[in-house]
């Protein structure tokens, strides 16, 4: 059966007034199965608060839009809040608790993709909360709860039924969250994804991952073509992608993209941890590497034909301007 590598939107989970939480569903984009990987996508409005969770996969949170600030637990150390903006990376290994919090009057946005090998279900990540209508705390009868915390029943009973809402709040501005500290930023930050903008018309080499791994795109602004070719010089896949879109590339399969009018920009994410490509064309292109005499054989043309397929994009490394 052949994959259908299509992009796709995002869909609505959950959410309300303080923001929302989308997800890719494998059942609709194969790739996220056939590659184990999660992707989701968290909204938070102003003020809106993501209440504390942990995940069933290691992933990575990308900062699309805005800024604001996240807490992060890691198992038996201290709570660590840091300051987030856009283009940010956090890894979140296994086990790891978090809240997300806006304070800006811009949307936050941050895409989580990750590994699902280990998931309850491949290609889908599944949230643990730890309060609100679907937290842990409503799961156990107030005896756990008072045994496990030694409280009274009428304080658990405020605990587990105070917080009638699903994941994301939007909390009041009186209400005076941690100020995120500069030390606890070291280590757990770094630079995201490969983000690509190219301009109106503009072209990106066709290319491929030569280790094995899968890209995964996710179109952040624009619009534009895309087209993938697989095994036997198939074209898998001929389309228009639009800001919100994901889309996988098979492992090894070659892809290329055009920019429309306006442009288009998107995240290049790499299921590996040091990716390895190989283009097609410009100055650093395999068909670069080759001698000519191969080329001739292997394209069965005349030598002068050979020049002058050799003697276009020597300048241009892997993104193409505009044809005049």
């Amino acid at each position: 059966m052949e994959l259908d590598l299509s992009p796709k939107l995002s869909k609505k989970i959950y959410g309300g007034e303080g923001g929302s939480y989308h997800s890719w569903n494998p059942s609709e984009l194969p790739m996220l199965k056939e590659g184990d990987i999660g992707a989701a996508k968290l909204s938070l409005n102003k003020h809106g608060f993501a209440l504390p969770r942990y995940s069933d996969s290691s992933k990575v949170a990308y900062v699309l839009q805005g800024g604001g600030v996240a807490g992060i637990v890691l198992p038996e150390q201290e709570e660590k809040v840091i300051a987030i903006k856009k283009g940010d990376a956090i890894a979140l290994p296994f086990g790891v608790v978090t809240w997300w919090y806006n304070k800006q009057d811009t949307e936050l946005t941050v895409l989580f993709l990750g590994e699902t090998s280990k998931a309850h279900k491949r290609g889908e990540f599944t949230d643990f909360h730890l309060t609100g209508a679907n937290g842990i705390f409503t799961g156990f009868t107030t005896e756990f709860v008072g045994r496990a915390w030694d409280l009274p029943e009428e304080i658990v009973k405020t605990l587990v039924n105070n917080q009638p809402y699903n994941g994301i709040v939007k909390l009041d501005e009186s209400h005076n969250m941690p100020e995120p500290k500069k030390e606890h930023r070291d280590g757990m930050v770094g630079l995201g994804a490969d983000l690509v903008r190219l301009n109106g018309k503009a072209m990106c080499s066709p290319g491929f991952s030569c280790d094995s791994a899968l890209q995964v795109t996710y179109i952040v602004r624009g619009s534009g073509r895309v087209q993938v070719v697989g095994v036997d010089g198939k074209r898998v896949l001929d389309t228009t992608v639009k800001a919100g879109n994901l889309f996988i590339v098979p492992r090894f399969f070659v892809v290329s993209k055009i920019a429309d009018d306006e442009g288009l920009e998107w995240f290049s994410i790499i299921s590996t941890p040091n990716p390895v490509f190989t283009h097609l064309a410009g100055k650093t292109s395999v068909w670069k590497a080759l001698s000519p005499q191969v080329l001739e054989a292997a394209f069965k043309v005349p030598t002068e034909i050979e020049q002058q397929f050799r003697s276009k994009r020597t300048s241009d490394e892997i993104f193409f301007p505009p044809p005049n």
